[in-house]
């Protein structure tokens, strides 16, 4: 795959992870209290996330031109399009393992960390294997399309978040009580160090995203392999995950038929892989730009519109799921072990 990629200075690089590393400590001291975050916080963290993704395609424009900036929106838009099956995904496990609102931050910030750990490794190992072996391109190119068909077809099958290999290790591995003890991974019992139930919730997050960041890195090398470029459109896709989560959370039950739009910008994405090493060669950047905002814009237009006269319950209310008193319970004190959470 044939992709020049921008020659970035070594100081730009670390101005970059200077500035991710401070906007995550801002974020850090902004939540440390453990407070329960309201759907107003979310949507003003979430205005400041993305008008920092926004603005960063500003700073590419007037340095690199129109074409760099394109390239990195449509990185963005793809990546920030695929956060939303994360949000589905993070519901799901903070529910089955009953984690108290307070605490669903500090799981989702250590959780996006290890987020941005994961796709640097993944976006310098996948651009260098499409570099120097063009098969790699229709390997890539297969992956994203069967994803995105099983994401199409195999979306409401249920997930046991406790089955998890990665969890079932830690779980195996690591000492563990079935309870959580304020927002404390691990605590000591009888002079032992043991996990508490808050960080198998963590590895859970940790391990789901992992699967995540592989589709949604190999999309976004579908668009370009210029890691500078993937790994900012990650980064600030990413970054904004959290506040993401909280502004959603209630709505997800509006969402009917966006996993369809998810699964069509996954194959796509494959496609568009694929042919960049054929004749046919790298669709134009406005061309792609056009087809992930269209997909994006009609995907949640059909599923708001279907829903607007169904079940509207959850529109205000978090997940609904009939878990408050659990999920509410005592900052402080120790909550009884959710369903399926065994101890070790």
């Amino acid at each position: 795959m044939n992709d020049p990629s921008l020659a970035v200075p070594l100081w730009v690089w670390a101005a970059l992870t200077l500035g991710i590393a401070a906007m995550l400590a801002v974020d850090l001291l902004a939540h440390r209290d453990n407070h329960v975050i309201g759907f107003r916080e979310a949507a003003v963290w979430s205005a400041v996330w993305i008008a920092a993704g926004l603005g960063f395609g500003l700073v590419l424009w007037a340095w690199q031109g129109g074409d760099t900036a394109g390239t990195y929106y449509a990185g963005y838009l793809i990546e920030k399009a695929l956060s939303i099956d994360n949000v589905f995904v993070f519901a799901l496990v903070f529910s089955f393992f009953a984690v108290p609102e307070a605490y669903q931050h500090k799981i989702l910030f250590w959780g996006v960390i290890g987020a941005l750990a994961a796709r640097l490794v993944f976006i310098f190992v996948g651009a260098e294997l499409l570099q120097v072996f063009f098969w790699t391109a229709y390997l890539f190119g297969a992956f994203l399309i069967w994803t995105g068909w099983k994401m199409a077809f195999s979306h409401d099958e249920e997930v046991h978040p406790d089955r998890n290999p990665l969890v079932r290790l830690v779980k195996k591995v690591v000492p563990t009580d079935s309870r959580y003890h304020g927002d404390r991974f691990f605590i000591r019992i009888d002079g032992r160090r043991v996990a508490t139930l808050l960080f198998v919730a963590l590895v859970a997050i940790e391990a789901t995203d992992l699967i995540f960041a592989i589709d949604s890195v190999a999309a976004v090398l579908a668009i370009t392999t210029d890691t500078f470029l993937v790994w900012t459109a990650n980064a600030f896709a990413v970054l904004g995950l959290r506040s993401l989560y909280f502004c959603l959370s209630g709505l997800l039950r509006r969402f009917t038929y966006l996993h369809y739009g998810l699964a069509f910008l996954l194959v796509f994405a494959g496609i568009k892989l694929i042919l960049s090493e054929t004749p046919v060669g790298k669709l134009p950047i406005p061309v792609t730009l056009g087809v992930i905002a269209a997909t994006i814009a009609v995907s949640i237009g059909w599923s708001l519109a279907a829903t607007r006269s169904g079940d509207t319950d959850g529109d205000g209310d978090g997940e609904g799921d009939g878990e408050g008193d659990e999920r509410s319970g005592d900052a402080s004190g120790e909550t009884a072990a959710p369903r399926g959470a065994a101890s070790g």
